[in-house]
Order: C-alpha cells, then sequence, then structure tokens
C-alpha cells in the first residue's frame, strides 16, 4: 500500500536539546495510528513536521499530490464573538469546498459533532466543545489525512465516548497524539512509541494497544539480550587489550579499533536502555481515623439549577472514589464541597480534628506563571523536606524529570505535562489524610501515568478522583459517585456499571406520550409488532449484559495478573479472551438498541 505521506531520516532539536534523530515514519491510506512515548519527545513537534508547519533540521518529507491534510494542534484561538457554524463555515471555504456542496456539508458536519445550536456564541463554549469545534473545522474538509495533537486531553467520559465513536467512523487515515489507553486499545489500529531507548527512536506496530505492550516486551527483552552478549564480547577484548597485545601489525590495529568501537557501543545501548522515570509517593500521614470526612445530604445550586442534591459521602482510609459525570454535572464542586473551600447550600461536610487534606487543582492554580520552577518546588532554599528528610533540590526535581537547568525557567515557560508534574512534585511535600485530585492526568504522559497509578494504589490515606482518564480510574478506584448534572446521582461499583445508568436515564427521559387520567396504561411487551421471542429476549437482555460485562471485567483482571502477564502465549490469550468479550458487550448492546428502537416505534 502506497504512503500519503512518508518522513524518511527526519531529525529535529532546539537548541542543545535534541528530539529525534533519524526517524523515518509513513502514514498509509487505512491508517488509524496512536503516537505515544514521554513527554520532551517531539511527538507534537512530529505532527507538525508531517502537517507542514514546520521543517525538520535534517530528513524529507514526501507526500502524495494533491494530498489534503487536516491538522489539529492541542489548542486553537476563536474570536469569542464569531458562531459556531460561522467558523465552521470559514474552515470549508478555506479548504476551497465547492459552493454548491459547502451547506449541505456544514450541516451535515455539524450534527455529526453533536451541535444543536449552531448560532451558538464560540466564547459561550466549554474547553470540551471547543475541542469538538476543532474537530469539526478539519472533519469539514474531508481530508485525505488527519493530524490530532492530543485531543483526548481536557474531554470528559461523554466527550471521550464521542471521540472513540467519531474517530472510527472516520473515512480518511488519521494519526493521533494521545496518552489515553482506553482510546489507543479501541479506537487505533497501529500504535508507534517515540522514545530515545529505540536506536531508530521510534517503534510501531500494528494492532491494538495491548498488543503494542506484549511486543514491546518482547522486543526489549531481546534488546537487553542483546546488550549482555555485546557487554560479554566488550569484556573479552578489553582482557585481549589488558594483555598488552601490541599495535604494531595491520590485524592488530583493527583488534584495537574494533574494541573502542565495541566499548562506545555498549555505551550508547546501556544509555539508550536506561530510561528516567518520574517517582511519585504521595505520603500518608498515618492517621488510624475510620471516618476522616463526612458528608450528609449535602446540596448546591448555580443559577438556580441543582448541581448536588442530597447526596451522603464518607471517606475512610484506603478509600478510593472516583466521580463520574459529564463537563459541568458538578465534579469539581463535590471536590470544593468536601475539601470546605464551598459551601453547601444545604447538608453538612464535617472533618476530623487537624485533618491533612492535599487538593490538586485542574487549573493548576497553585502555580505561579511568572515564578521560577526552582521557587516552586522549594519556598525556602535549596532543599526540600520529604519523609522528614532534607533532600537537595536537584534531585527532587530529577525526580520528576525536570534537569537541573530547568530549575531557572519561568513555570509559565513549561509545557502542560511539566507544569502538572510540578505540582505533583509540591503537593508530595505534604503529608496527607486525604487526596483530592482533580483531573491531574491533563497532558501527563504514559509512563507518568503508570507510576501516579502506583502510588495511589499505594496511598494509605483516602482518595477522590475526578479523571477523564478511564484506565487510570479502573485501575486506583474501587467505587465510584456517578453525577448527571441535574442533582440526581447515584453510587457505583466499577465504570461499566455507571454507563449503563446514564444510558438507562437517557432512554427514561425520552419524550413519550402522555397517556389521559382516566386511560389504562398497557404493558409494553404486549405490542404485538414484536414477536414473542423477542418479547422473550427483551425481557432477559439486561440480565445478558450483566452477564457479558462481568465476563469482560474478569477478562480484564486477567490481564493484571502477574503470572499471566510474564507468559507470552498466556497473554495472548487474555488479550484475545478480552477482544471477544468486548465484541460480546457491544453486540448485546446493539440488540438492546434495536429492541428499544422498535418498542419506542410503538409508542
Amino acid at each position: 500500500m502506497s504512503a500519503l505521506i512518508q518522513g524518511r531520516k527526519l531529525s529535529k532539536a532546539y537548541g542543545a536539546k535534541r528530539l529525534f534523530h533519524d526517524l523515518t515514519i509513513s502514514i498509509s491510506e487505512k491508517d488509524r495510528m496512536g503516537i505515544i512515548g514521554p513527554n520532551g519527545m517531539g511527538k507534537s513537534t512530529l505532527l507538525k513536521i508531517l502537517a507542514g508547519l514546520e521543517q525538520p533540521d535534517d530528513g524529507l518529507v514526501t507526500k502524495r499530490q494533491r494530498l489534503r491534510v487536516a491538522y489539529i494542534p492541542q489548542r486553537s484561538q476563536y474570536d469569542p464573538e464569531t458562531t459556531v457554524i460561522q467558523e465552521v463555515e470559514r474552515a470549508a471555504l478555506a479548504s476551497g469546498v465547492r459552493v454548491d456542496e459547502r451547506r449541505g456539508r456544514v450541516q451535515e458536519t455539524l450534527g455529526r459533532m453533536g451541535f444543536e445550536q449552531s448560532a451558538q456564541r464560540v466564547g459561550d463554549l466549554s474547553g470540551g466543545w471547543t475541542k469538538r469545534l476543532t474537530i469539526a473545522c478539519a472533519w469539514v474538509q474531508a481530508p485525505d489525512v488527519m493530524l490530532l495533537d492530543e485531543p483526548t486531553n481536557h474531554l470528559d467520559l461523554e466527550g471521550m465516548q464521542w471521540l472513540e465513536k467519531i474517530m472510527s467512523q472516520a473515512p480518511w487515515a488519521w494519526v493521533m497524539v494521545s496518552h489515553d489507553r482506553w482510546f489507543l486499545e479501541r479506537a487505533t489500529n497501529t500504535v508507534a512509541e517515540l522514545n530515545t531507548r529505540y536506536p531508530e527512536g521510534i517503534y510501531s506496530v500494528p494492532g491494538t494497544y495491548s498488543e503494542f505492550l506484549l511486543k514491546r516486551e518482547a522486543y526489549q527483552e531481546t534488546q537487553a539480550e542483546q546488550a549482555q552478549a555485546l557487554a560479554g564480547k566488550v569484556r573479552r577484548e578489553v582482557e585481549w587489550l589488558r594483555h598488552g597485545a601490541k599495535a604494531r601489525t595491520t590485524k592488530a590495529k583493527y583488534r584495537v579499533e574494533g574494541a573502542q568501537a565495541l566499548q562506545e557501543e555498549l555505551a550508547e545501548t546501556t544509555a539508550r536502555l536506561q530510561q528516567q522515570e518520574t517517582a511519585i509517593d504521595f505520603v500518608g500521614s498515618g492517621r488510624k481515623t475510620k471516618r476522616l470526612i463526612v458528608a450528609e445530604r449535602i446540596g448546591k445550586t448555580f443559577g438556580g439549577r441543582p448541581v448536588i442534591h442530597d447526596l451522603n459521602v464518607v471517606l475512610s482510609p484506603k478509600m478510593a472514589l472516583g466521580i463520574l459525570g459529564p463537563n459541568g454535572s458538578g465534579k469539581s464542586t463535590l471536590l470544593k464541597l468536601l475539601a470546605k473551600t464551598l459551601e453547601p447550600d444545604h447538608g453538612t461536610v464535617s472533618h476530623v480534628d487537624a485533618l491533612r487534606v492535599v487538593y490538586f487543582d485542574q487549573n493548576r492554580e497553585q502555580l505561579n506563571p511568572k515564578m521560577t520552577l526552582r521557587r516552586t518546588l522549594s519556598d525556602t532554599g535549596e532543599y526540600v523536606t520529604y519523609r522528614d528528610r532534607p533532600t537537595h533540590i536537584v534531585s527532587w526535581a530529577k525526580r520528576f524529570r525536570f534537569t537541573a537547568e530547568q530549575l531557572d525557567v519561568h513555570v509559565g515557560l513549561l509545557s502542560g505535562g511539566e507544569q502538572a508534574r510540578a505540582v505533583i512534585a509540591r503537593l508530595m511535600l505534604q503529608a496527607a489524610d486525604v487526596l483530592l485530585l482533580d483531573e491531574p492526568t491533563n497532558d501527563i504522559d504514559i509512563p507518568t501515568l503508570e507510576v501516579l497509578e502506583e502510588s495511589l494504589s499505594d496511598f494509605p490515606g483516602a482518595l477522590v478522583l475526578v479523571t477523564h482518564d478511564r484506565y487510570v480510574l479502573g485501575k486506583v478506584c474501587s467505587q465510584f459517585v456517578g453525577l448527571d448534572g441535574t442533582g440526581a446521582h447515584g453510587l457505583f461499583a466499577d465504570y461499566e456499571q455507571w454507563d449503563r445508568w446514564v444510558r438507562r436515564k437517557a432512554f427514561e427521559t425520552e419524550e413519550t406520550p402522555t397517556p389521559a387520567p382516566d386511560s389504562v396504561p398497557t404493558r409494553r411487551l404486549s405490542s404485538k409488532k414484536l414477536s414473542y421471542r423477542e418479547q422473550q429476549e427483551h425481557m432477559t437482555i439486561e440480565q445478558r449484559i450483566l452477564a457479558a460485562e462481568t465476563e469482560f471485567a474478569a477478562c480484564h483482571a486477567r490481564l493484571e495478573d502477574q503470572a499471566i502477564v510474564t507468559d507470552h502465549v498466556q497473554l495472548q490469550k487474555a488479550v484475545d479472551a478480552l477482544k471477544e468479550a468486548a465484541r460480546q458487550v457491544e453486540g448485546l448492546y446493539a440488540r438492546w438498541a434495536e429492541l428499544e428502537a422498535k418498542l419506542k416505534a410503538e409508542e
């Protein structure tokens, strides 16, 4: 299959910092590629080079003739006074959409993106809907290739589901930089990691994210074995040199030069395999009290709209509570109520005496953009105190993958991921009974997410987590509160149970005919349009969905089993079983939707 875009031997550096060197990447017609990698590896820069917005220092990018490329940046700037339809029409005009097609394509795009009020001011859109607008402006162009830079950032769970669906429907090739592992598993057909650990700077695997992990593990084992073999060869050559071999003959000279080359190769290989990781470890206070925070029948209303109503929450040590809900449903409000930085309109929030709460604000208001990283990490000097021991600020910064040179950089000049790590570095210095974390996963790369998950799972106090990252929610949280934005809420054991609750509520609130006062309601399954077999199927399908989702959860849990993960054969079987379980769940939901549609048509 011929490539739409081909990048050959690409190199890029900013000053003394080299992002990538001699990197080769190819994008073909059927590709749905997810690009991952630690922050600072040049993922966004690579996307801009492929889009033609930046030039590589070396190397060449070739594109198929008349190729249409749509690029979606992390952040888009719009005139707040323009309307949604004006921005989409402007994008269609700029891309050369014919006049007779433009109106229909714009309307179709707005409908597909979920914009019911196309005359809405852009300035009134939330962050998630602004991202939808950006995707709409790219979609209306009908490109051959779409390049998306972290569109999953700042989307809520509903937005993530929408993005997964819309990108699965895209009739063109796309490449997306993303740290959302759930999305990578379900929407991509190729995963590529940018990382200096690879000799070519990139490692690409056709398939899902779990297949990528499987093959990457095997690849790394091979690399480690090759490094050991190389080390043995170097030792033998060094021994030969130590025995005083004279470089007077051509053969001796050749062997001495070869030994030196082997030593350089070993040093380069060892440096490549030794990757610096972020060290995250929140410190608990060790408090033994069983009830740290008690919220009783709390409620909060904004502008006459109830957001939270009669909600009860009790937080105890080792409790990990996830908060679910769409944007604007009150997730951040609930965190502020629990932290007592916001007063409820009714109900009470009680803290145990001298409770120590660490709060991660998604807007990172703890950071002063004009302050240096050095002063951000330490207000007291060149040392910080962690676990009652002094640690030099350079060593502390290195735990979070900051260099000594970055300490004198203003925080406002750091990337989003670096700012998130800076906030975590500050918060970790505080002993806590309760962690209240509002979207801590935004902008964080996958290696840091994995360390963060482990740290949160080991935290001995109570944890309340708001995040759009479904993978983190599943790994960290053991119970959930779901909010719907109208004041209603529910308590759930997992994300899937909450998702079923949302779907059921959406169906129940759809407009239905109101019976006359003296009419006698009839059972829905008495309709003649459903056969007897379909009636029986409808009566049991929810139980079958529950059983299928239970099996899916069990398959997912098997992927956490260390004995399975370390056995390639068993791991592949577990991945295949997970795919089959997911197919069963999706099939049952599709059938449930068919039956419900029939019933709705009868009403």
